[in-house]
């Protein structure tokens, strides 16, 4: 068995495409999901199924968190200081959790068609959880300086309540980290200065459901090259089959 957890997980796409994958490479598994309100509740969840689990994906609000539960941690998870990815194996009859972070790979390789040669020297990251910081290591690798916007200021470069005109027309990337817009609150979206985003812009939302978020429609508006977050999901997806499945 494999699975998610996070909370909450209604808008979430990851039972049915594992479930689709693992049908067409003929694999007998199952793919759960798994909402659970506080991360100590992943030890009932592995104490209840630890003869069965094999994998889970880990979404918001436990990228961070779920650290502490982990018994190795590979380089570019350490290197982020977020996992979304567990490989459950065992070793002298005792359960082994390693974590990982495909986030970073699955976002990239999803943005830089979009880039097509564009000189981005600057990236607005909004938002400052552990989906963030994949994102900023990816934008570090390929030269891209970050900020990172917060709801307070102590934890980012800017509070949404500094964020003003000249920060928006200076990052030419923007990229919402934040659940706001996910079903079924779709009506929210992170409160910036829309009015400054312009034809110049690239804006990515990591929310994929629904296809266009507020957040996509008010910049797309405006000019901006806009993506949502499925790519990324599908990208990021295979990675963590690739972990778990290919390496045996």
């Amino acid at each position: 068995m494999f699975g998610l957890i996070g909370f909450p997980l209604s808008h979430s796409f990851s039972k049915e495409y594992f479930q689709k994958k693992f049908k067409n490479h003929q694999i007998d598994e199952e793919y759960e999901l798994f909402p659970i309100r506080e991360i100590n509740d992943i030890c009932i969840l592995l104490n209840k199924n630890i003869k069965k689990l094999r994998g889970l994906n880990v979404t918001i609000p436990y990228k961070e968190s779920v650290l502490k539960y982990l018994t190795d941690i590979d380089s570019d998870a350490k290197a982020i200081g977020a996992v979304n990815v567990i490989k459950i194996c065992e070793k002298d009859g005792i359960p082994v959790l390693i974590g990982y972070n495909t986030d970073w790979k699955g976002f990239l390789s999803s943005l830089l068609p979009l880039l097509n040669g564009k000189s981005i020297s600057n990236a607005l990251i909004l938002g400052t959880g552990g989906a963030s910081k994949a994102i900023a290591y990816a934008l570090r690798k390929i030269g891209i300086k970050c900020s990172f916007v917060s709801r307070s200021i102590d934890k980012g470069d800017y509070s949404y309540n500094n964020l003003d005109n000249k920060a928006i027309a200076s990052h030419q990337l923007i990229v919402n980290t934040t659940p706001l817009g996910t079903f079924p609150n779709v009506s929210t979206c992170p409160d910036i200065p829309y009015e400054a985003i312009s034809r110049n812009h690239i804006c990515y939302d990591l929310v994929y459901n629904p296809e266009q978020t507020e957040f996509l429609r008010k910049c797309e508006a405006n000019g901006a090259t806009v993506k949502n977050g499925l790519e990324m999901l599908y990208n990021q997806a295979d990675l963590a089959w690739e972990i778990w499945i290919d390496r045996v």
